[in-house]
């Protein structure tokens, strides 16, 4: 695990074969988000069932200008054939790459493999933004299938997040307490405490107290 990428990292860059061709990453991906995600193997039922609900999703994934790039230790004729698979017996057609990582050089480089659950990929999932930055890491152990909505909720709450330097209530946006609304981050001095007051009265912004104030988008 050692020299993992950490977040607010720059992402490794490593060039690898995918089902799509050959891509550098994250060069090849510059000015777009970025899930990244990695699955025990091919033809198993767990992962089968989470391809099927990326690839159901992908759209979404599109208009929030996101790639989704997957990847496990098998070879690429491997990934190729489940992909054929998974399209003549489920009807889905896997429309993203998967990188074809035989040699585990990239697993290993990411952290995908954690020798207490075997020898293939846990369930990782990288969210890399378009200047190829790491803002979330994601582990999920193999018998367990990841939830896409919430990696979906994951890439629109930064996106709102970067664009107004605010931050995001849990279970955004339908948070128990301020539902869609979000958090304007804390005063960090008197002055702007009292002036997050002042707004609070004039109603720009709504407060339950000067450090936890909140407002529509």
């Amino acid at each position: 695990m050692e020299g993992i990428p950490l977040l607010g990292e720059k992402m490794p860059e490593f060039e690898a074969q995918t089902t799509h061709g050959k891509i550098k990453f994250p060069d090849d991906f510059k000015g777009k988000w970025v899930v990244l995600f990695s699955h025990p193997a091919d033809f198993t039922p767990v992962c089968t069932t989470e391809f099927v609900a990326f690839q159901k999703r992908k759209s979404e994934f599109d208009k929030l200008n996101v790639q989704l790039i997957g990847l496990s230790i098998d070879q690429v004729f491997s990934h190729i054939k489940w992909v054929e698979w998974i399209n003549e017996n489920l009807n889905v057609k896997i429309e993203f790459p998967i990188i074809a990582d035989d040699t585990g050089r990239i697993a290993k480089l990411l952290g995908m493999i954690h020798p207490s659950k075997g020898t293939n990929t846990v369930r990782a999932v990288f969210i890399v933004d378009p200047e190829g930055i790491l803002r979330v890491v994601l582990y999920y152990p193999q018998e367990l299938g990841r939830n896409m909505d919430e990696i979906l909720r994951i890439v629109k709450a930064l996106q709102v997040s970067d664009a107004n330097n605010v931050a995001m209530p849990a279970n955004w946006p339908n948070n128990e307490l301020i539902k869609d609304e979000v958090i304007v981050p804390p005063a960090s001095d008197e002055k702007t405490a009292n002036e997050r007051l002042e707004k609070a009265k004039s109603g720009e912004i709504k407060c339950f107290d000067w450090w936890l104030c909140h407002k529509k988008v």
